[in-house]
């Protein structure tokens, strides 16, 4: 086994682990989200007692849920896209044209990191009206999903030069 070979193997084994990480972590906050939501059901219509503070938990973590399965868990394949454009041409065009998307797409993304975090860490001052919950951590899904896409447009990036990627993965010609 050469070195590259290990790396490969090592870098494989990481990128399976902290997807299953953030998988993990997905599914609790959508757990949490579903017992939150079934609290303040049963609240509302079973005692005539709505509770405020589980409207406002569970609007955090349907940001939380969103935005995180969006940076960390739904596949390339899965995202939602506008392909008529895409289809319409050949395969030597699209690898251009996918490395143009993704450099505008994290070039973005990459913009807005900085602003966006200090922005952020700029509402760490301030609360939610019921819980109390610093707005730094409200927000900062929101962040992770701009490093996230980063990454992702930086890897893809690679992936079409190497002819790697969807297009290889969903075997389209």
């Amino acid at each position: 086994m050469t070195v590259d070979s290990a790396h490969a193997i090592a870098l494989a084994r990481l990128a399976r682990w902290l997807r299953t990480v953030a998988q993990a972590v997905g599914g609790a906050l959508f757990f949490t989200l579903f017992c939150v939501f079934v609290i303040q059901i049963t609240a509302r219509f079973g005692f005539n007692k709505p509770l405020p503070w589980s409207d406002e938990l569970a609007v955090i973590l349907y940001v939380w849920v969103i935005l995180w399965a969006s940076a960390f868990i739904v596949p390339e394949r899965e995202q939602v896209v506008f392909d008529l454009v895409w289809n319409s041409v050949g395969r030597s065009t699209r690898k251009p044209m996918r490395i143009i998307g993704n450099l505008l797409i994290g070039g973005l993304a990459l913009c807005g990191i900085p602003g966006s975090w200090d922005y952020v860490r700029f509402m760490h001052r301030e609360g939610t009206s019921v819980l109390g919950v610093s707005f730094m951590w409200v927000f900062m899904p929101f962040v992770f999903l701009l490093a996230a896409l980063a990454v992702r447009s930086a890897v893809s990036i690679w992936q079409s030069f190497k002819g790697e990627g969807l297009e290889a993965e969903l075997h389209i010609q």
